[in-house]
């Protein structure tokens, strides 16, 4: 039988924060990525590391690999050739495996990538837990959503240095420390929303941007801005993520002390 999730909101919040450690600490959490290859970087088709040969094919990868390479497709040894679509789900049940690491594709505005998520990463083996602030109702803030026309695109630079587009799709509103402010989002699929921000205490008490992540606004647009649940970026995790930075009009001239802040390690 299940246990009734808390209705205290620091008590959810503390369960909310142990099942956030839980994921990224797990097998295929951020932290076991080693690797993002893109194949422009290797015409040859040889990744360094990786047995088979990866060539690009635009939106999709191909694979070509012989019973030496002691590679995985859907669970089955494979030999021969295939053409792989960017992976979608959770890594774990991503297509192609090589012993307990994942070979995840990833298409980027046309140009495809794999990436190597391993178990035994050191990162993960080093992970000791997530700093993040205690729970503190002040931060839980009635917000607004206030979608654009239609969705429009940014170009932003990204953690590996890249500027890539953003499609964003309207402004998250609220007041903080006597102002008002607004946070460019994007829509996601289930209609929650997603928006990368900066504040003053970027790269020194807490990591140099963050995510937020609000719920699906209501009917008439109103939104809960807790940013006790402000996250981390997965490239705060690994190096080899590439997290876009924040976009023009998302630094926040106060300091948000709440929410996750840095990476503990042992």
């Amino acid at each position: 039988m299940e246990t009734a999730p808390p209705r205290d909101p620091a008590a959810r919040w503390r369960a909310w924060h142990t099942r956030r450690v839980e994921s990224v600490g797990g097998p295929y959490g951020p932290l076991s990525l080693t690797g993002t290859h893109w194949l422009g970087d290797h015409p040859d088709g040889r990744i360094p590391g990786l047995p088979g040969r990866w060539a690009d094919e635009g939106d999709a990868v191909g694979l070509t690999a012989g019973p030496e390479d002691g590679l995985v497709l859907d669970g089955e040894p494979f030999t021969g050739r295939v053409r792989l679509a960017a992976d979608h789900g959770p890594i774990g049940e991503s297509r192609v495996s090589y012993g307990a690491r994942r070979l995840v594709v990833l298409v980027r505005e046309g140009l495809p990538a794999v990436r190597d998520f391993d178990p035994d990463a050191p990162a993960r083996r080093a992970f000791a837990g997530i700093e993040a602030t205690p729970y503190d109702p002040r931060w839980v803030l009635p917000g607004r959503f206030r979608p654009y026309p239609e969705r429009t695109g940014v170009r932003v630079e990204n953690a590996d240095g890249r500027a890539r587009g953003l499609g964003l799709d309207g402004e998250i509103v609220f007041e903080l420390a006597g102002a008002e402010h607004a946070l460019r989002a994007a829509v996601e699929a289930d209609g929650s929303l997603w928006a990368v921000f900066s504040d003053t205490t970027a790269g020194d008490t807490s990591y140099r941007f963050r995510f937020l992540r609000p719920r699906p606004p209501a009917a008439d647009g109103s939104v809960t801005v807790d940013l006790n649940r402000a996250l981390l970026p997965p490239c705060a995790f690994a190096d080899h993520f590439i997290c876009p930075f924040p976009p023009p009009g998302n630094t926040l001239p106060v300091a948000v002390a709440a929410g996750e802040r840095s990476v503990l390690t042992h």
